[in-house]
């Protein structure tokens, strides 16, 4: 598997812009939808506006985990995780909470990137499924994870608003 199963997703964006931006992009894009439409899955076993936005929560929080774990650790392993096996427990969050923890953590997350060193940028860390995972390939993880599912949620609005 390759480090960064989200490359293509990311494409040749900077993650230092995506990662700021990607909160009020996904909350614009879904700012009039009804609470019907926010809960409701577009299909049997897809997530729902909500449960997209919890995932995006769940992930944040990991990733940050995950990013404080290379630096502070010397050769650490970073522990994979299913989010189906999480997606389980998503009718727990409703939508406010699940936007606010993510907006929240992305908050903690850059203002905590906003620290980190050219030289701790050079560390990595081994992924069980992706092998050796330098701090600048798990950014550019997460910034392509966010375009994924930015182009997810178009797609799925632009389906709720025809």
């Amino acid at each position: 598997m390759a480090p960064n199963p989200y490359a293509a997703a990311l494409g040749d964006n900077d993650p230092a812009t995506v990662l700021p931006t990607t909160p009020a992009k996904l909350k614009a894009l879904v700012a009039g939808l009804s609470a019907e439409q926010l809960n409701s899955p577009p299909a049997p076993g897809k997530w729902s506006i909500r449960e997209i936005f919890a995932h995006l929560a769940d992930c944040e929080m990991a990733f940050g985990f995950r990013l404080r774990q290379t630096l502070a650790v010397d050769n650490p392993v970073l522990q994979p995780f299913d989010q189906d096996k999480w997606a389980e427990h998503y009718a727990a969050y409703d939508y406010a909470t699940a936007v606010a923890f993510y907006e929240a953590f992305r908050d903690w997350n850059l203002k905590f990137l906003s620290t980190v060193t050219d030289e701790q940028k050079q560390r990595g860390a081994s992924h069980p499924e992706r092998g050796f995972t330098p701090f600048s390939v798990q950014l550019a993880t997460i910034a392509g994870h966010d375009l994924h599912h930015v182009s997810h949620m178009e797609k799925l609005v632009a389906s709720l608003k025809s």
